[in-house]
């Protein structure tokens, strides 16, 4: 059935909050090595409250996988190997590599103007596209008001209900950010915007004469063969198999099956794509190698700037053109990009020349703030063990 059970009873929250069980997608674990590591730290992600994880490394000596916890609270169902997954910003490594192909075509410049390209669009309340480049969009150094805080306006599960099937034209999105002015000049600060990206994609379709969704499918996913991956648009339901995600609205309040997305922010070029892990690490690693860019342009958008240390990213990290550079305590550091929905947190990261790389799919999320902190605490330690060469 496509339809399920939302709220949970709370016999089902009780198991919720059980001990939830192991299952590995290799050979059972050995005591040692990094198969191992990859079950050890995927089973810690889940003992911080986690109802489902997976795990995919892939490494010049082979493939690691793992899973811990179910795939449904209500079945009890393990976790799929290589199911579908929500991409959510993630999409924007995909939207911006799309816009630097471009800037390598020679048929936009980064140095251009949002102005100059969508012509009256970025105005009002002080918002002036004149003023906001290209790679300020990519970068997030626009200085534009966040959308999503209009369309949803509070975290609660009735707004969730209420509004999870409508649907918004980028135009519509754009226009609810320029009722807000912007939080700096462009180019001087750094702060996140979803807006930037629903601009980059409008751009993308200026430029070409075709969207965003078919420029990424004729560049990326064709070329790669990354046949489960997708650009759903407004279309709620994930391919089967995949894990259901539960979103906790408040503390100490239930558990809630969002593994139907919430259209108003899950549908445009800043954060709609599904795909699978095996895909994403297809396409990190073609991304890091210099397969998919010109090596100007994959200069240019490794060109960083620093992330505030309140942006909840790991310390250090730092924001190129739709690709972060996070440092290893090993020394050196990585490549990804990450994203996140009601109920679900996926990371992709990738060393410097692409060699090994991994994501990690968490398919709930707690209200509670220590909790999530600990649940972060434990998937940035899982991706720091995969990607030191000590492990």
């Amino acid at each position: 059935m496509i339809f399920r059970r939302l709220w949970l009873s709370a016999a089902v929250l009780a198991l919720a909050l059980s001990p939830l069980p192991s299952n590995a997608a290799s050979a059972a674990p050995q005591p040692s090595g990094p198969a191992w590591s990859v079950e050890r730290d995927a089973d810690a992600l889940r003992d911080t409250g986690v109802t489902g994880v997976a795990v995919r490394l892939e490494t010049p000596r082979g493939t690691v996988t793992a899973r811990s916890g179910v795939g449904d609270l209500l079945t009890r169902r393990p976790v799929p190997n290589d199911g579908y997954l929500r991409l959510g910003s993630t999409t924007k490594t995909f939207v911006a590599t799309v816009m630097l192909q471009l800037v390598g075509e020679r048929r936009i410049s980064l140095d251009q103007t949002v102005e100059q390209l969508l012509p009256g669009v970025v105005s009002g309340a002080r918002n002036d596209g004149r003023t906001i480049t290209l790679r300020d969009l990519l970068q997030h150094t626009s200085g534009l008001s966040d959308y999503i805080h209009d369309v949803f306006p509070d975290l609660s599960p009735q707004t969730y209900f209420a509004n999870r099937w409508r649907a918004y034209k980028p135009e519509e999105l754009v226009d609810l950010a320029m009722r807000h002015e912007p939080a700096f000049p462009a180019g001087t600060r750094w702060a996140y915007s979803n807006t930037n990206y629903v601009l980059a994609g409008m751009i993308i379709e200026k430029i070409t004469g075709r969207t965003w969704e078919q420029q990424v499918h004729d560049r990326i996913l064709r070329p790669l063969g990354l046949q489960h991956t997708g650009t759903p648009g407004t279309w709620p339901f994930l391919p089967y198999p995949h894990t259901a995600n539960y979103q906790q609205f408040t503390v100490d309040g239930p558990m809630v099956d969002t593994t139907i997305p919430y259209r108003p922010f899950d549908s445009g070029a800043d954060g709609s794509m599904t795909g699978t892990a095996r895909d994403l690490n297809r396409f990190f690693s073609a991304l890091a190698s210099g397969r998919l860019l010109k090596p100007a342009e994959f200069a240019a958008m490794r060109n960083t700037v620093p992330v505030p240390q309140d942006s909840g990213h790991p310390e250090g990290t730092r924001d190129g053109l739709g690709l972060f550079f996070t440092p290893l305590p090993c020394g050196g550091g990585y490549l990804g990009h990450g994203g996140s929905g009601f109920g679900y947190v996926i990371r992709t990261a990738t060393t410097m020349d692409g060699q090994r790389t991994v994501t990690v799919s968490a398919h709930s999320r707690s209200a509670d703030p220590q909790i999530a902190a600990r649940q972060e605490d434990a998937l940035r330690n899982l991706i720091d063990h995969t990607l030191c060469p000590t492990t």
